[in-house]
């Protein structure tokens, strides 16, 4: 990709223009004078359905405009949140859940126990953790207006780890009428009753979103701490502007047209470091696991010798080292569970992309591989997924894997990635992504660990042994028995190449002086953020 260094401000600010960009200081009428911060996100937004993708960006904009039962806390407690209290049974099977006061959806119509019934029924269909909580769940019942209760076969705390889920498909709620929509066909309308409400009207997929304060939203008494507490919304408006190239969106930034970057590409750090108006802030909360995933439904991958063979000839350092470049910034880690998380094991976690060119050829020989091509979706827009394919496809090469390797943006991935369809007709072999720690640190709700097939994340993995260890997992809560499962699924996960790890990495924001107060938390959130002159 080509990087033009323009000076800061007026260049970019023309790009803007020429994008069909706006910013808050720019608008006519009554919204001129609207205290606005102006986002660069790591990807454009596309999709408005958190129920039916992963995509993180999807998830930032549904912890703009939806909100959750539960939420975790700083300290990984679970806290209510659109919850007001909740029981449990004397026998461990029953939840019982009254909601607070004030919940209003973006109508202004009041949010039921119905509307929360049936949007847990549509996620939990989705999401690992959603799946799981299935397999154990007798009947969800709508008790009253605002009451509503989860009975178990079993005696389980699965409830509280389910509804507070933080990240990946989070259990978001909506109105009853959208939550109907059947599982795979997105939902006509972006109706929440989060802090901010979403601006359909000023929606251009790919280039832009806008939020607003939902004036009708009332906070939690408690502190903001986590994603839990008061999302008390304190600027008018938020936009996203989508700067596919880095170095537009550092001199927008720099030039005061943009107040914040979500994820700084670390190459153009330098530039910013000594700049006396910006602070970066290191935000170890979302740090990042890198992954290949490997189709195993189509050739070559459907062969677990052809897809240890991949595992053995990529490099997690060289990735990182392109990726990142700067060791305070990232480590190497072969925990499929994340390292330092409370289930994290290093068990064979030397054969975790070792780059081990000799043994993969090895491996490669002894599975009988025929040449067939190896297709690698590569996005190019999103600074730290595209660093990664280009390092290991030559690893593969070198290994004398056939490697093509397709070009494209990262929402062309997230819809290729679903087709199960061979390679030389739309398919793929390999793709890139990074899961935030607080998604692969648990077993039950991780995308990257559930192995249940054709209902599982893409590459659809089918593993009845990972399976078995994952249902013990959610039928213990003794900690040295889940830690023993824990090493028994790393094992598992990296035998059959699930993932290939390529390493951890921070996540380093860049904001303006003046955009202050942002809350410390697994995600990027906009509550309780400020802007000066406000």
């Amino acid at each position: 990709m080509l990087h033009l260094n323009f000076k800061p401000g007026r260049m970019a600010a023309a790009v803007a223009l020429a994008m069909g960009l706006v910013t808050g200081l720019g608008m006519a009428g009554g919204a001129a004078q609207a205290q606005t911060v102006n986002a660069v996100m790591h990807a454009s937004l596309r999709a408005l359905d958190p129920n039916i993708t992963t995509a993180y960006i999807v998830r930032n904009y549904a912890y703009m405009v939806y909100d959750t039962l539960l939420a975790l806390d700083a300290d990984n407690k679970v806290q209510p949140q659109m919850v007001d209290s909740w029981t449990v049974s004397p026998d461990g099977k029953a939840y019982t859940f009254k909601l607070r006061d004030g919940l209003l959806w973006h109508d202004n119509t009041p949010v039921t126990a119905e509307d929360c019934v049936a949007s847990l029924k549509r996620w939990s269909g989705q999401d690992k953790l959603g799946q799981m909580m299935n397999t154990m769940l007798d009947q969800m019942t709508v008790v009253d207006a605002k009451t509503f209760t989860l009975s178990f076969k079993e005696p389980t705390a699965i409830a509280l780890q389910a509804l507070s889920k933080p990240s990946g498909v989070a259990p978001f709620m909506m109105p009853k009428r959208l939550a109907d929509t059947p599982p795979g066909e997105p939902i006509k309308e972006a109706m929440g009753s989060g802090p901010f409400a979403f601006v359909a009207s000023e929606y251009k997929p790919g280039v832009q979103a806008v939020f607003e304060k939902f004036k009708g939203y009332v906070p939690r008494k408690e502190l903001a701490s986590g994603l839990a507490g008061g999302k008390v919304v304190k600027v008018d408006r938020v936009k996203w502007i989508a700067m596919p190239d880095a170095m537009t969106s550092v001199n927008a930034l720099m030039g005061g047209e943009v107040d914040f970057i979500e994820d700084v590409p670390m190459d153009l750090m330098p530039m910013l470091e000594g700049s006396k108006d910006i602070v970066l802030t290191e935000y170890k909360q979302q740090g990042m696991q890198n992954i290949a995933r490997l189709n195993a439904s189509q050739s070559p991958f459907n062969n677990k010798l052809v897809r240890q063979a991949a595992l053995t000839a990529m490099s997690q350092k060289n990735v990182l080292q392109a990726q990142v470049g700067n060791p305070k910034y990232f480590q190497v880690c072969g925990a499929v569970l994340g390292c330092g998380t409370a289930l994290s094991s290093d068990v064979d976690g030397d054969k975790a992309a070792p780059g081990n060119i000799a043994k993969a050829k090895e491996l490669l020989k002894e599975a009988k591989y025929d040449g067939t091509p190896v297709v690698i979706l590569h996005p190019t827009d999103v600074a730290a997924l595209a660093a990664m394919p280009p390092v290991y496809a030559q690893a593969l090469r070198q290994a004398g894997f056939t490697v093509q390797m397709q070009a494209m943006d990262w929402a062309t991935v997230t819809v290729r990635r679903a087709s199960k369809e061979p390679a030389s007709s739309g398919g793929w072999g390999i793709f890139s992504t990074y899961n935030t720690l607080v998604d692969v640190a648990n077993p039950l709700g991780s995308i990257t660990v559930a192995a249940n097939g054709a209902a599982g994340w893409f590459g659809w993995y089918d593993v009845p042994a990972i399976e078995a260890v994952r249902a013990k997992m959610a039928r213990t809560a003794d900690l040295a028995e889940q830690k023993k499962l824990a090493i028994e699924l790393q094992k598992l996960v990296l035998d059959e190449v699930l993932i290939v790890p390529l390493g951890e990495r921070s996540v380093v924001t860049a904001k303006r002086k003046g955009t202050d107060n942002q809350v410390v938390a697994s995600v990027p959130v906009f509550w309780n953020m400020t802007k000066a002159g406000k």
